[in-house]
């Protein structure tokens, strides 16, 4: 569509518009399931011991990408720039065409489901209707849908912090804003990949001391100025989302029983997103409404809860060494 409407193939911006909210209906109906499909499958092959680590280190390979995927943009559209200026813009989304056909086609004949699901059940009642009122999954859907309000808030008025506190706009704006985000992926990987699998914490803890980081995040955002500042913010970011999210999606998978793995996994992935369906209210409205401070000020007031509400209502579930 994109391509087509670059090159003239088609007019009007509301049929294009129209074509383009398909193609991205599309995505969200089917595309959206490889998450939870993904973590699913992982928790039917994993012991309760191990749940924790293999998933935190299935979340640090969507967080590669999300690192990865904006600076492959940029190259691919720039080597796309010297075939045609029209074929540079549209780049990534062929290579992206490329890759998820790659993809599909390994994971359907390089991926069979020879290990058989394993039968440790969970804390979960049995059945799946109603599953989110469940009481021993609902404490970490709430807690999703808190950080990804949160997470929500911080992403989207940080590039404007940078511009008005550091007094850059346009390419100069993005070179400042570039680095300290990078940094804050970088720490997101570290707690995954390194601290999480060798720290063992039990998954009330990473839901506690993630929400503790963001929240000591959010408050240096209030008044941080300088490079240094924005850049250690991020990093405290990165490391909160990095034990929190491994947390919560742990906490809820070893909540459910063996059957409910599944639609636990949908539940957790759809929470995950929900707040940021709202968060521009809360963040860039706030931002330019209020004060600069007040959405900082506020994700730092809702992390305080959060964390007293995983460490009153998430079970204490270690793994073991």
């Amino acid at each position: 569509v994109s391509l087509a409407a670059l090159l003239g193939w088609m007019s009007g911006w509301v049929l294009i518009f129209v074509l383009l909210l398909t193609a991205r209906t599309l995505f969200g109906v089917f595309g959206s399931a490889t998450n939870p499909a993904a973590q699913a499958y992982v928790a039917d092959r994993t012991s309760r011991e191990e749940r924790t680590d293999e998933i935190a280190t299935l979340t640090s390979g969507f967080t590669l990408g999300q690192v990865a995927g904006p600076a492959a943009a940029g190259v691919l559209m720039g080597l796309g720039g010297l075939l045609s200026p029209t074929f540079g813009l549209v780049a990534p989304t062929f290579v992206i065409c490329i890759i998820a056909a790659v993809i599909g086609w390994i994971v359907l004949t390089k991926l069979p489901e020879h290990r058989p699901p394993k039968q440790d059940a969970g804390l979960g009642r049995s059945g799946a209707k109603g599953l989110w009122r469940d009481p021993t999954i609902l404490p970490y859907l709430v807690y999703a849908v808190g950080l990804s309000l949160v997470t929500g808030v911080l992403t989207q008025t940080f590039p404007y912090v940078i511009m008005d506190r550091m007094h850059v706009e346009g390419t100069a704006a993005a070179q400042a804003t570039a680095p300290p985000m990078t940094i804050g992926a970088m720490a997101t990987l570290i707690a995954q990949l390194v601290l999480i699998p060798r720290l063992k914490l039990p998954v009330r803890s990473l839901m506690v001391y993630g929400a503790i980081m963001l929240a000591l995040a959010s408050v240096f955002m209030v008044w941080a100025q300088d490079f240094a500042l924005f850049a250690f913010s991020q990093m405290m970011i990165g490391f909160g989302q990095g034990l929190a999210r491994p947390g919560f999606s742990a906490g809820a998978s070893l909540a459910a029983s063996q059957e409910q793995q599944g639609d636990a996994a949908g539940l957790i992935t759809a929470a995950n997103g929900m707040g940021f369906v709202v968060s521009p209210l809360f963040g860039l409205w706030m931002y330019q409404h209020f004060s600069p401070a007040s959405p900082f000020i506020f994700c730092a007031i809702l992390l305080a809860g959060m964390a007293v509400y995983a460490w009153f209502t998430a079970q204490s579930v270690r793994p073991t060494k």
